[in-house]
């Protein structure tokens, strides 16, 4: 166990907290990570307070010093993905390679929004009225919230914090205190930056009931951005209209991959596994709706299940692993009582669901693969988020479109088709803000907007040049030339 005391990053100081969390690998429950400081309200005050001061310091500082902080973080990020990335695994249970790539691209993000530090352009035009111009510009919102979750314990954080510091807002992150490793490693190297007014960046860690409520309840918080269950996400909603801040959501989802009759086999099996149970199913773009033409169905079906039977499940820093435990002992149970409820709701569970023996204690679960199942069952109706999937028969093209449509979230939606007429239609009808032809449903780049429709967002899209709607203000300027 590491001894060191992880504390909360408030005002520029290291400051213990109201409380402690013990963090424990989920991999081998034998595996004490450490003890990492749990902030109460008043130290969420503390931290905002903090960042409404520095905040104006920060939105004046030029914008080479902003783009060399953001450089920077991204730089050591990248340079340091693989032993960061093996503690992000021990600690989130996502295979090693997975902790690696998830380490390096959150260094990515910090490097896109330096880049765009520089791109910062205002516009002009001329005014209806004689002698008259107009500047147009973009501000900073002010001081952001961020609250970001544990599946993603760096790269959901980054891909928030990198946009608000560039737009040169100040940030309270108070990220989820089942990862709290992550947080603070990402937080030591943004500590570093001498150029980087203290208070301007803040990491809160505490629960989600006391620093998070505080948050989302604050007066004196400009915009909040969340990512997380659509539960938590409507409450988080509501406390911020009641004082008019902005508001970003990502929430749940229900996506589904199309596979039609026409599909090559291998690159559908391959785009089921990669989008249904890389992470473990853990992922808000997993594809837990598997909608099959039925007349591959058969081939599909014993083609992946094959395919499952092979998968090694176990721990996250063995390098064999492909498959990781699940995040806690109740995340474990939810996704049993999903399986169980849609068995007795007239499912057939091919393989999967049950709980694996491996070297260490961790949280287990083998891939679980289910068919004979409709759209209309629990299961295909609510987020089970494990590395668990259903096959649902469709007869045609419209059948299948409609089948995906039909779910009250719109996160990602994919097809695997030879079909230049079906791919055509499906990424026009699709109702999801994020649509794949014959790739996997999980997996998106970092430069071009991500969201969903429906229950699956709420407000703008996050990255790329997208951010920038929510993390500025427009400002138009009437001047009177004469």
């Amino acid at each position: 166990m590491n001894t060191r005391p992880h504390l909360n990053w408030i005002g520029g100081e290291w400051l213990a907290g109201a409380t402690t969390t013990t963090n424990i690998n989920p991999s081998n429950l034998d595996d004490i990570i450490g003890e990492y400081a749990l902030a109460d309200a008043a130290q969420m005050e503390t931290a905002i307070d903090a960042a409404r001061t520095a905040q104006r310091s920060w939105a004046a500082t030029g914008l080479e010093k902003r783009y060399q902080v953001l450089r920077a973080i991204g730089d050591e990020l990248m340079a340091r993905s693989n032993e960061l990335g093996r503690e992000l695994s021990r600690e989130e249970g996502k295979p090693l390679a997975e902790g690696v790539g998830e380490v390096y691209r959150s260094g990515q993000f910090f490097t896109y929004y330096a880049a765009e530090v520089l791109r910062q352009m205002g516009e002009t035009a001329d005014s209806v009225r004689p002698g008259i111009e107009i500047e147009i510009r973009r501000e900073p919102v002010g001081v952001v919230g961020v609250i970001s979750p544990w599946n993603f314990p760096m790269a959901t954080a980054a891909w928030k914090i990198a946009p608000a510091l560039a737009f040169g807002n100040a940030v309270v992150w108070k990220p989820a205190e089942l990862v709290p490793h992550s947080a603070w490693a990402l937080c030591e190297i943004i500590s570093r930056q001498a150029d980087l007014p203290p208070g301007t960046f803040n990491l809160v860690n505490g629960k989600g009931t006391v620093a998070g409520q505080a948050l989302i309840e604050s007066k004196h918080v400009h915009a909040i951005t969340f990512t997380g269950s659509l539960e938590v996400g409507q409450k988080v909603l509501a406390a911020t209209a009641m004082n008019m801040v902005r508001c970003q959501l990502e929430l749940g989802s229900k996506n589904a991959l199309v596979v039609m009759d026409d599909a090559d086999l291998e690159t559908a099996v391959q785009a089921a596994i990669a989008g249904s149970y890389s992470g473990s199913g853990q992922k808000c773009t997993a594809s837990s709706r598997l909608i099959v033409h039925e007349d591959i169905h058969d081939r599909f079906v014993e083609a992946l299940t094959r395919r499952l039977s092979t998968m090694n499940v176990g721990p996250s820093l063995d390098e064999t692993t492909q498959i990781g435990p699940v995040a806690s002992a109740d995340a474990r149970s939810r996704i049993e009582a999903h399986i169980a409820g849609a068995e007795q709701a007239g499912a057939t569970r091919l393989c999967g669901g049950e709980r694996v023996q491996a070297a260490s204690e961790g949280y287990f679960l083998s891939p679980a693969l289910l068919t004979d199942t409709d759209n209309h069952m629990t299961i295909n109706r609510e987020e089970v988020f494990g590395p668990v999937a259903c096959v649902i028969k469709a007869r045609d093209f419209e059948h299948a479109l409609a089948l995906t449509n039909d779910t009250d979230y719109g996160l990602t939606a994919g097809i695997i088709t030879e079909s230049l007429s079906y791919a055509h239609r499906f990424k026009r009808e699709a109702e999801a803000g994020c649509v794949m032809i014959n790739l996997a449903t999980a997996g998106t780049d970092y430069h071009v907007p991500f969201g969903g429709r429906k229950a699956s967002s709420f407000g703008t899209r996050e990255q790329g040049q997208y951010a920038r709607e929510f993390y500025t203000e427009v400002k138009t300027t009437y001047v009177n030339a004469r």
